[in-house]
């Protein structure tokens, strides 16, 4: 027996448990039993973005639902593959439930794909499995942060990556919204181990504040109604929030200094103000949606797989250390805790300095 969440694709507050019979294990495949998984604004991103982006093609659910896919650890509970023993334990790509059926392919020491059919028309990034008996970046004793920073420290880094190799567009300032969220601190992290010259400017709301301040990840942090203050220095907007209206306001107040606009993710669903985030009519530069598998895929080709890891794994270090202590790791048990952490997050009510994993 297998237990899934499914989300109204149609109306993301509107969650259930889906129960069902454990289908016959096919040759060569294995199944999952997952042990834990984070959930973070990025799992929001997955079902705010899931129709645009194909996120609910990774896990299929019935007709109108779909299951958001979490990052998390899973144990080898059943095998029919020769190279996968039963036991084993690995990181990747999860769904938010209790189990999950996979086709391992192109079969490693270090990891494995599923390779199986309806998975084949996405990303690369999202089919990779790491076998923790020989993964470098697996710490049993940072399990938690791995699940909850790991994925969107990662987009951070590929940020920084892209705007230094663009020469930062000729900008001074890198103000990001959304300061408070974990893909935000990892870019001002990067920023700061690569390009310490970029002034990192962090926006947030009023309540969370004393939290990024707290972070010391940012040379200054605004409330979003002080955006009126913000330097007139060349400038580049990284939005993590969604909010078009108060991208709209940076992008009036900063004018001709804005240089590069970058959209990520969308922590403030609710007034993202469209399919799109409603940032149709902002130009003056025009936003550009940062997707992030398709820079990694662009990062590993340029750097080769050895140095694009190495370079990943040096800074993922470093912001690990100097986020220690700043965020509590709280677990939780059974999918519907999962799901309240999910519409916390969805209604922005979540408590930022709080990390939230679950073991279904």
């Amino acid at each position: 027996m297998s237990e899934t969440v499914w989300i109204n694709r149609s109306d993301l507050t509107d969650m259930m448990v889906n129960e069902e019979a454990s289908a016959l294990l096919p040759e060569n495949a294995v199944r999952l039993r997952i042990d834990s998984f984070s959930v973070t604004a990025n799992n929001v991103t997955y079902a705010v973005a899931g129709d645009g982006f194909g996120y609910w093609n990774f896990f299929p659910a019935g007709e109108g639902y779909g299951v958001v896919p979490m990052w998390g650890h899973a144990t080898v509970e059943a095998s029919n593959h020769p190279e996968l023993a039963i036991g084993e334990r690995v990181y990747g790509y999860l769904p938010m439930g209790t189990h999950l059926d996979i086709m391992p392919g192109k079969v490693t020491p270090g990891g494995f794909i599923d390779a199986a059919a309806h998975r084949q028309p996405m990303s690369p990034i999202y089919n990779q499995y790491s076998r923790l008996a020989a993964d470098p970046e697996h710490d049993p004793a940072k399990e938690k942060e791995r699940m909850i920073f790991a994925p969107l420290f990662k987009t951070g880094w590929l940020i920084e990556y892209m705007l230094r190799s663009n020469d930062w567009f000729g900008a001074q300032n890198l103000v990001m919204t959304s300061a408070s969220s974990k893909t935000s601190m990892g870019l001002a992290s990067c920023a700061a181990q690569s390009s310490p010259h970029i002034r990192r400017i962090g926006m947030t709301s009023s309540g969370n504040v004393e939290f990024v301040k707290a972070t010391g990840l940012y040379d200054a942090v605004m409330a979003y109604d002080d955006v009126a203050a913000l330097p007139q220095t060349e400038s580049i907007s990284v939005d993590f929030a969604g909010n078009s209206a108060l991208l709209a306001n940076i992008h009036r107040t900063l004018g001709d200094h804005l240089k590069y606009s970058c959209l990520v993710g969308a922590t403030h669903v609710d007034a993202r103000g469209g399919a799109g985030g409603g940032t149709r009519d902002i130009t003056n530069p025009a936003p550009i949606l940062f997707f992030a598998p398709d820079h990694a895929v662009a990062a590993i080709k340029e750097l080769g797989p050895k140095a694009f890891g190495e370079a990943v794994a040096k800074s993922w270090h470093t912001f690990l250390s100097a986020v220690e202590g700043g965020v509590t790791m709280e677990e939780r048990s059974g999918l519907l805790e999962a799901i309240n952490a999910f519409q916390a997050i969805y209604k922005n009510t979540a408590d930022p300095s709080v990390g939230i994993v679950v073991r279904p």
